[in-house]
């Protein structure tokens, strides 16, 4: 699905990613974890074209990306749900779910029922502004809009930051529902190991913007653990 080949980028003289190599396989929930500031974050920027890249390929579905453009890439089939949200707040709960509209096929700009199967929360407040809803509701908002643009790739960075607890229940069972129910294909930087392990599939742990541990979620052990997530 995604393939990020020798990657490399910089903040000026800066060098935070080196020579990564990922591969995100189709259909499963790979999870991105490390401590703060080891490049999770800016990883992601790369593969949405928010921040330039030095050297290296960047790969969906066996095209190359890095040249497109931020806006183009949701067309090519990536949802990106940014850390902190990011919603509009003085837009409603539906204007924000629009914005993703004019990305999906012609005759098709309507929102799709399912969201709100998903998130039934937001037909309730449908015309409520964005920034009057709770944290959890936001974030909830946040990941529908994204799946309204119909992609085939979701991308979430931390989607459980701040959230309440039973809240952070019902987006990891809805991330496991889009993956293993309706085949969408998910990259997850994730920093509480109890939902790490419950909604992944597989792992890559980075430390100062390397990739030090990669394989399925069964084998991340104590060892690993304790030597890059531990504070």
């Amino acid at each position: 699905m995604l393939e990020i080949k020798g990657l490399n980028q910089f903040y000026g003289e800066s060098h935070t990613l080196w020579d990564l190599d990922i591969s995100i396989p189709e259909g499963k929930c790979t999870v991105l974890m490390g401590r703060n500031g080891v490049g999770k974050t800016t990883l992601l920027q790369c593969v949405m074209g928010l921040l330039p890249v030095k050297s290296g390929e960047i790969v969906l579905q066996g095209k190359e990306i890095r040249g497109l453009s931020t806006e183009s890439r949701p067309r090519h089939g990536v949802g990106y749900v940014p850390q902190g949200r990011q919603i509009f707040p003085l837009l409603s709960v539906e204007e924000n779910l629009q914005v993703g509209l004019p990305i999906r096929a012609k005759g098709d700009r309507k929102i799709p029922e399912f969201i709100y199967e998903l998130f039934p929360v937001l037909k309730e407040m449908l015309h409520r502004r964005g920034g009057d809803l709770s944290g959890g509701q936001q974030q909830q908002l946040a990941i529908a809009r994204a799946l309204v643009v119909n992609p085939s790739l979701l991308i979430l960075d931390e989607p459980t930051e701040g959230i309440q607890p039973n809240i952070v229940q019902e987006i990891g069972d809805i991330i496991r529902k889009l993956n293993h129910e309706l085949g969408l294909t998910v990259l997850l930087v994730e920093q509480k190991l109890p939902f790490a392990r419950k909604v992944g599939d597989s792992f890559c742990l980075l430390d100062r913007g390397r990739a030090v541990a990669k394989g399925e979620m069964a084998n991340l052990n104590e060892k690993l653990i304790k030597e890059y997530l531990t504070v």
